[in-house]
């Protein structure tokens, strides 16, 4: 079931000013605003879905969310013991919060794309009956994992305690790290989520690509030790410089290197902003497809 723009005074006026047939800097601007406008107003809406889908993922657990800790924190140990027992690793910090801190936004990363990838799919009864932006799905999935990403930084912070890591103003500029991250996290969940409409083996795919994904960042291990035309390769993912500022930020008190992290960030938007026109220029088949 397919709806016309004209279903709602906002969606006609996004499709009245995107005007995607046309591709410069005034439509694009007007789109986006239009777009804004519109998450606003189904802000509501999203927030439900936020406190539906962090209900269903914790109800009837024990550890409740003990869980956003739980991944992470075993995460470190398994590595600690591989990068200090078996195969002794190198690192200017205790590795234990060095992988810590490497695994943290990961796993916010991760967890969001996992999420998202099914989220339309998991919503066909509201998506083929109610219109509303079907962005919110993926959003939803972000912010939830957002929300364990924060619970999960207690036991950061305990760590820094322990080992005795004071924290210094650079940690000040942490939530524009944040920004960039879930600017990148926002457009990737967007495309997967788009994409598992078209093809359902994406969400199987998913876990495998993040495995991959993360052994080629900086999460457990600094990739940049790695030289040759891989090292090169590897150079050209922003989640290894977004990851590296999280650690510069928090646990050295030194800024972060400027050039792979505002290339990182040039990614990150520009990657959110695509991915958001090609979502809702295909948004109309959407419901035909769940």
């Amino acid at each position: 079931m397919s709806r016309p723009a004209e279903q709602t005074g906002l969606t006609a006026v996004a499709a009245r000013e995107s005007g995607l047939e046309g591709w410069g800097p005034n439509r694009l601007r007007n789109h986006f605003r239009a777009l804004i406008r519109e998450q606003l107003v189904y802000r509501e809406l999203l927030f439900a879905i936020v406190r539906r889908d962090l209900t269903v993922r914790y109800k009837q657990t024990i550890m409740g969310f003990g869980w956003a800790i739980f991944t992470p924190l075993v995460y470190m140990l398994v590595f600690s013991v591989i990068f200090t027992r078996v195969v002794p690793l190198e690192t200017d910090l205790p590795y234990p919060i060095y992988a810590y801190a490497g695994l943290l936004p990961w796993s916010l990363f991760a967890s969001s794309l996992a999420s998202s990838a099914a989220s339309l799919v998991g919503n066909k009864s509201l998506i083929t009956k109610v219109y509303f932006p079907r962005e919110i799905f993926p959003f939803a999935a972000l912010i939830v994992a957002l929300v364990d990403f924060g619970v999960a930084s207690l036991v950061l912070a305990l760590m820094m305690m322990y080992y005795g890591i004071g924290v210094s103003w650079t940690a000040l500029l942490l939530p524009a790290v944040i920004l960039v991250q879930l600017a990148f996290t926002g457009g990737i969940a967007l495309l997967l989520a788009m994409t598992n409409l078209l093809f359902r083996d994406v969400k199987y795919l998913v876990g495998m690509l993040l495995t991959v994904w993360m052994l080629a960042t900086s999460v457990v291990y600094p990739v940049e030790r790695i030289g040759g035309r891989l090292g090169a390769i590897l150079a050209l993912n922003p989640m290894t410089p977004i990851i590296d500022a999280y650690r510069s930020l928090l646990l050295r008190g030194e800024l972060p290197t400027f050039g792979p992290l505002a290339a990182a960030a040039i990614i990150s938007f520009a990657t959110l902003g695509i991915a958001w026109i090609v979502f809702h220029r295909a948004e109309p088949g959407f419901a035909e497809r769940v």
